[in-house]
């Protein structure tokens, strides 16, 4: 009897392991749309003129960088779960704007020109010259002029970097990569003096304000949560996006590598990230653009055997959950979004049900995650 009830509280016990493991590294697919579907309902429901100017402070076009974020996000969703209603969204707000910028096509500023991302997508999905008029006209001039030091801020590799990659392909014009590259690597190792990136801990400063010797109050080095996002985001999204025998593709594989695993270390036990990734006393507390964009990474990461499925699965289910449990609210609005800024004080304090100066960039982060968590092997 006390054998026979051995085995059993044995075999009950590896069970439940069995059972813990599994529901530690699978991902429900239809819940993961689902939850998506919400959060971007919720927005086109309250924005259903895709050119209403923006308020905030002051008035802004909706062609600026925060909503041109959303819409990578929309078109990612749109790519799973393909719908007349998203592209419909997608392409009233391009018309509205004429296909262009916010600061016409002179400009080098990457938060203008990020919505050619968005552009360029639904032009392949519908080619047609025109809509590429400006997005040709504004971009062509990079490949002529000799700067490569326009991404003095990270948020701007994820505006600009990718429309660089899309730009290749499109054009079947290598230089836009070269470009690319050469204007990532002046970003990296030579903005702030020595670059923005710190290899040895595997982050980035936000830009050469916070290098060295600017301290986070515990003495550690300053890295903004949502600023090391845009950069492993735009990693993985320029990876998804040119060939694979491009130039220079090992360099970003390789950031992003070193990235995932810095990132892994700084987790929260709750499945979010911190604003301030080195000093959690620093407006400690879950935040969900800089999460979001971790997890969209790190999960494309392991959907392309760039990053080990074992060992980072529990990472992205982790921070997913945070999202969707925590965050997401019954209606669609997302919580914990830090407003704009560029460093953890900016819009504190976080809050489940406190509304961000925008909502639109932290709901394309939570959709380019769910996209990608989405497509990971069950």
């Amino acid at each position: 009897m006390k054998k026979n009830l051995f085995l059993r509280s044995l075999i009950l016990f590896l069970s439940f392991q069995v059972s813990s493991v599994y529901a530690q590294t699978t991902i429900d697919r239809q819940e993961v749309l689902n939850k998506m579907q919400l959060a971007n309902n919720y927005f086109m429901q309250k924005w259903p003129d895709v050119g209403k100017t923006i308020i905030t402070n002051k008035e802004r076009p909706s062609n600026i960088w925060t909503r041109s974020v959303y819409y990578e996000g929309l078109m990612a969703l749109h790519e799973i779960y393909p719908s007349k209603e998203y592209y419909k969204y997608a392409k009233d707000w391009a018309d509205f704007h004429n296909w262009g910028f916010r600061s016409g096509n002179i400009t080098r500023n990457a938060d203008d020109y990020c919505a050619a991302q968005t552009y360029i997508d639904l032009y392949q999905l519908e080619p047609k010259p025109e809509k590429l008029k400006n997005t040709r006209a504004c971009m062509e001039k990079f490949l002529h002029t000799p700067q490569n030091d326009d991404w003095s801020w990270v948020d701007a590799i994820q505006m600009g970097m990718p429309v660089f990659a899309k730009m290749g392909v499109v054009e079947n014009d290598p230089r836009y990569f070269e470009k690319m590259y050469d204007m990532y690597m002046f970003t990296r190792n030579h903005h702030g003096k020595n670059g923005l990136f710190n290899e040895e801990d595997g982050l980035w400063w936000r830009d050469a304000d916070f290098a060295p010797p600017y301290k986070e109050p515990n003495g550690e080095d300053a890295y903004w949560s949502r600023g090391n996002g845009w950069v492993i985001g735009a990693l993985a999204k320029v990876l998804s996006i040119i060939p694979e025998d491009a130039p220079h593709r090992e360099q970003y594989v390789e950031d992003l590598q070193t990235m995932a695993k810095a990132l892994k270390k700084v987790q929260r036990k709750d499945g979010f990230w911190n604003v301030s990734l080195h000093d959690e006393s620093h407006f400690g507390g879950p935040e969900l653009s800089g999460t979001a964009l971790f997890v969209y990474a790190i999960a494309y990461g392991v959907n392309h055997g760039l990053l080990d499925r074992k060992e980072y699965l529990p990472v992205i289910r982790k921070g997913w959950n945070a999202m969707a449990k925590e965050s997401l609210h019954d209606n669609g609005f997302l919580g914990y979004v830090q407003s704009t800024g560029k460093e953890p004080k900016n819009g504190q304090p976080l809050t489940y049900d406190k509304v961000p100066d925008f909502e639109d960039y932290g709901l394309g982060c939570f959709l380019l995650a769910g996209s990608e968590v989405y497509k990971l092997e069950i």
